[in-house]
């Protein structure tokens, strides 16, 4: 069986990084990770690029201590086919940028770059992300000493890399992951709506349901950081897109009759907090390592520890070893991998008419859920009881919401530190 063929849009970021390290541990057989497309989000995007190379960086010099020490190398999905990394979006499409260093550090993984410099390699690759050179020249990237390249690194940016790999590939083959704000995907999808309907479905960690938000009390980060693409993005899971599309942004409007709807399915927080991973789980995976000299234990502990530090400063009662990390991002890439395990499960009302609120003063990236017990209407024309379409058989989103996994909490700690370090 052909591995799962999967792009990754993130914005790395604590919680990105572990995501795509989860996504790189694969089997070779299991999964090829075909693109790693950068936004903004977290941290500004060329902060999440040096984070990228640095983690190609540190995988290099953990396959060569591995082989060094009579282990098993592991990241086969990597060693087999190294991704291209693109990157996006810097700015969101209309509102004010808003970014997360406050919880990962201003560089993105928790101040590593100053406090661990020899872990961070010399920014001697950054031309080779340059625009204004030609975009078909590109040279795979051997970021330390292995034989082998860790990333190729391409000149488009990150949507035009999206739609060309989608439409050199069959239709319904390849599963888009989105783990940060969902700009680069609405660029791809304004540019060529039918090129990006190409993707068997996208995989979005966003939102909050029937759970507080993480930067507002009603939304998430993701969400908000650029909430109209978020709507963009989920009007293609309409029957009709424009009667969710939001008004205002400088992208064009979608064709009138596309050839299918979007396979959207989201991860919220109300599932995504319910997977983490403890400060003394953790150690009690890592400190041997440590001792032993992995580079990849020393370099994820490095920004854990900042991370763990966080979490017990922003909630009361999250204290020493029950401090604990919600894999938000992790569990988007693991159900990419896994999505044939009948214990992933949608909420019993999927798909739902679920849409993004854009203009609100005080509920922008507001996941709005229709929570009357009305009759549904026929047609695709408002009507003075049903402002907005919410109760159109032909109109309003159809995303399909996440709501149980094979492993929720601290079962999916332990086996994202067995993918990782064992």
């Amino acid at each position: 069986m052909a591995p799962k063929k999967i792009i990754i849009d993130t914005d790395p970021g604590i919680d990105d990084i572990l995501a795509i390290l989860l996504a790189l541990s694969a089997k070779p057989e299991e999964l090829e990770v075909l693109l790693i497309s950068l936004t903004f989000g977290n941290i500004e995007v060329r902060s999440c690029l040096r984070n990228v190379v640095s983690m190609f960086h540190i995988l290099e010099r953990e396959m060569q201590w591995r082989r060094e020490k009579g282990l098993p190398e592991g990241f086969g999905a990597l060693r087999k086919s190294p991704p291209i990394v693109a990157v996006g979006a810097e700015d969101p499409l209309e509102d004010q940028k808003m970014l997360a260093d406050y919880f990962h550090g201003v560089d993105g993984l928790g101040g590593i770059h100053a406090s661990h410099p020899h872990l961070t390699p010399e920014e001697t690759w950054e031309h080779l992300f340059d625009p204004s050179a030609d975009p078909e020249e590109v040279e795979p990237v051997r970021t330390g000493a292995g034989s082998s390249p860790s990333f190729i690194p391409s000149k488009r940016q990150a949507h035009e890399e999206i739609l060309r790999i989608l439409g050199e590939n069959d239709p319904d083959t390849i599963t888009l992951v989105a783990v940060g704000p969902l700009t680069n995907l609405a660029k791809a999808a304004a540019a060529d709506a039918e090129t990006f309907l190409r993707v068997k479905e996208v995989v979005v960690m966003g939102g909050a349901i029937n759970e507080p938000g993480n930067v507002t009390p009603g939304a998430e980060f993701n969400a908000y950081a650029d909430a109209f693409a978020a709507a963009r993005v989920y009007a293609l899971t309409s029957p009709s897109p424009k009667s969710t599309l939001p008004t205002g942004t400088s992208l064009p409007d979608y064709p009138a009759n596309l050839s299918k709807q979007l396979t959207l399915r989201i991860f919220p927080l109300d599932i995504t907090h319910r997977h983490g991973i403890k400060r003394g789980q953790f150690r009690q995976t890592v400190a041997p390592l440590l001792e032993k000299g992995s580079p990849l234990a020393e370099w994820v502990s490095a920004f854990m520890t900042h991370s763990f530090k966080t979490v017990e400063e922003l909630h009361t009662g999250n204290e020493g070893d029950e401090s604990e990390l919600s894999l938000h991002d992790p569990v988007c890439v693991w159900y990419a991998m896994t999505a044939e395990d009948e214990k992933w499960k949608p909420s019993k009302s999927s798909p739902e008419d679920i849409r993004i609120e854009t203009t609100g003063q005080w509920t922008r990236g507001l996941c709005v859920v229709d929570r009357r017990n009305r009759h549904r209407i026929e047609g695709d024309e408002e009507s003075a009881s049903d402002h907005g379409l919410w109760l159109s058989s032909r109109a309003g989103n159809r995303v399909w919401r996440m709501d149980a996994s094979p492993a929720e909490n601290n079962k999916f700690g332990e086996i994202l530190l067995e993918k990782l370090f064992t």
